[in-house]
């Protein structure tokens, strides 16, 4: 089959297209607001960029049904600072809680049960049950589309802090059977990344 978006409604665009982009490493975004209230919000569209600078990346989409933007992005934008929380299976219904589009003055820490934690280099809590989190700065936003439903932007921050829990870190590597992260997949469904395969490369032609 072949599909034109152009001539797709915009609803049938975006599941070709988490159904496509599996899995998706999920970014548990906290902010603040320039009024003190704390906000915290998943996002799948979620990735490293490079390493030197530590720079990561994430796209918060406008809302579906009315083109506003999320209260995660003003928030960056306002304050230049967020954390990204990595979401492990530990606390991914807490997590899924934070999806609801609640108003710009409810903390998603208290709805959800998560908890916050003081973060050392920006002013937005982190949340305690994840095992990495990484304390961000921004670097730039840029704008996607038109400006209605379905456009959004991508959110490029630079990492001024990583936090590892202890036990998840061993010779300088992420373990990842006790990391136990959660990718995302289409509607409902999640993803454990517990059957791995293991494909060595040449970094360097001989």
């Amino acid at each position: 089959m072949i599909f034109d978006p152009i001539e797709k409604p915009i609803i049938e665009v975006h599941k070709l297209m988490i159904g496509s982009i599996v899995p998706r490493p999920i970014a548990l975004v906290s902010t603040t607001s320039k009024d003190g209230n704390n906000n915290v919000a998943p996002f799948s569209y979620f990735n490293g960029v490079c390493s030197n600078p530590p720079t990561i990346m994430f796209a918060p989409a406008r809302r579906g049904w009315d083109g506003q933007e999320k209260d995660t992005l003003i928030n960056i934008r306002n304050n230049q600072e967020f954390v990204i929380n990595i979401v492990s299976e530990s606390f991914a219904e807490k997590m899924v809680k934070c999806s609801t589009d609640f108003d710009p003055n409810i903390d998603e820490f208290e709805i959800s049960g998560l908890t916050p934690e003081s973060s050392s280099k920006v002013s937005p809590p982190r949340v305690k049950e994840s095992k990495i989190s990484l304390e961000c700065k921004l670097d730039q936003i840029v704008e996607i589309g038109d400006g209605t439903a379905g456009s959004g932007f991508v959110v490029l921050g630079t990492i001024v802090l990583f936090h590892i829990d202890d036990d998840i870190y061993e010779n300088g590597h992420i373990l990842l059977d006790k990391l136990e992260p959660l990718g995302r997949l289409a509607g409902n469904w999640y993803t454990r990344p517990t059957d791995n395969l293991k494909i060595t490369r040449l970094i360097k032609p001989k």
